[in-house]
């Protein structure tokens, strides 16, 4: 690879590689300064250009400081604006509230951010306790330069940036689904030599998960039993709910099996998912087998994991398994929601049954459950269907069963 540069000022600690995604002489793409320019020279080596061609301009501090104009905050500042500033906590201090305000009031024509950034660490020294007390207010004000700013705090020495800080941002992008930018963080730590530990990979693997990057989530969680990084319920949980996303099953039960052998458990949204997905398949036997795991890892079933045991065998065909299952709910003391009601119900009008439904209905009656919208549409559908709409409601009139309007 050749290199066509006019001027170059050296880069601590580079290492030259090749082939490396967003890398340029060892150095993440979002590193370089925004005068320096990249274009291929003939033998396809990238060629360094500035605004000032034959020669690359990096800016330094005391150019980037004469060229950012700190802007005076008076009076002519938006509502919006000044409210932002008035709610600023009382005990930040001032060379905080300075950068708050000047961010709060920021406008391109001013000058970049990393201009702005520069001025305020050549001009008030912030130290760590300050960029943190910054970044905290722009997250909690959810303000859309929060992670520009947390980009350039990295870089800046006062920072003191740890792994810590670069996970951080990595799963505020992966938060976003931003993968891009959350790799590039990624590989930024990892050319700065810090470590990656179970935290960070956990992070690469739930974030890949929610991605649908399913070989990226496997190829990372794979990287971490070999590096002998411990796994926890949120390392496995969010290589289960990878598998769940693409639609393997049986890998996604075996990570739990797996788990529960070292009394190691996942959250209940992981085992719900689980039992979701094999709930809407038909699954029964898989949703059985998930719906006893439940019950194994200590979580208590609620109505809603009833609901979708049940609509496991519903849609398997099995009636009478559902109609235990609905009993097994009520035994255990659960109050049966509408769509453990309608099910049921859906059950008896596939099997013709309309005296047991209306003896089932009126059971609930007596235990105080009023029925909801959807279990009320499929007997209205049922009844029409019949015929007898006027001839049950008098039924139900004479017995007292009412239903939600």
């Amino acid at each position: 690879m050749a290199f066509s540069v006019g001027k170059l000022l050296p880069f601590p600690g580079i290492v030259f590689l090749q082939n490396q995604k967003n890398l340029l002489w060892g150095i993440p793409v979002w590193r370089i300064p925004s005068s320096v320019k990249c274009s291929k020279t003939q033998d396809d080596g990238p060629l360094l250009t500035s605004r000032n061609v034959g020669e690359v301009d990096f800016e330094s501090r005391e150019e980037q400081k004469r060229r950012y104009r700190w802007v005076k905050i008076g009076g002519d500042i938006r509502e919006d604006q000044k409210l932002a500033i008035s709610e600023l906590p009382f005990r930040m201090s001032n060379r905080c509230k300075a950068v708050m305000e000047q961010i709060i009031c920021y406008e391109p024509e001013n000058g970049s951010l990393s201009e702005l950034v520069a001025y305020w660490v050549k001009s008030m020294k912030p130290r760590r306790a300050d960029w943190l007390s910054v970044l905290k207010e722009l997250r909690l004000m959810d303000h859309p330069l929060y992670l520009e700013l947390a980009e350039l705090a990295l870089l800046e020495e006062s920072f003191e940036a740890s792994e810590r800080d670069y996970t951080k941002l990595m799963s505020c992008y992966a938060k976003q689904n931003r993968v891009p930018e959350a790799e590039e963080i990624y590989f930024a730590m990892k050319m700065k030599g810090f470590i990656c530990d179970q935290v960070t990979l956990t992070a690469l693997v739930h974030m890949y998960s929610k991605a649908g990057k399913l070989d990226l989530a496997e190829e990372t969680f794979e990287e971490m039993r070999l590096l002998g990084v411990p796994l926890d319920r949120r390392s496995y949980g969010s290589m289960v709910m990878a598998y769940v996303r693409a639609g393997m099953l049986n890998q996604g039960e075996s990570l739990l099996k797996e788990m529960a052998a070292e009394e190691n458990y996942a959250g209940r949204e992981v085992y719900k998912a689980l039992l979701r997905a094999y709930s809407m398949t038909g699954d029964s036997k898989g949703a059985q087998r998930i719906f006893d795991a439940i019950q194994v890892a200590g979580i208590i079933p609620d109505a809603k994991m009833c609901a979708l045991l049940i609509n496991a065998f519903v849609e398997a065909g099995q009636s009478t398994e559902a109609y235990l299952a609905f009993e097994n709910l009520r035994k255990s003391g659960l109050q049966p929601n509408d769509k453990c009601v309608s099910l049921l119900l859906a059950v008896y009008e596939k099997d013709n049954k309309l005296n047991k439904a209306l003896d089932f209905l009126l059971d609930l009656e007596r235990d105080g459950f009023q029925l909801g919208k959807e279990a009320s549409e499929i007997l209205a559908k049922w009844f029409r269907r019949l015929g007898v709409v006027e001839e049950i409601e008098l039924v139900l009139r004479d017995h007292g069963l009412q239903t939600a309007q």
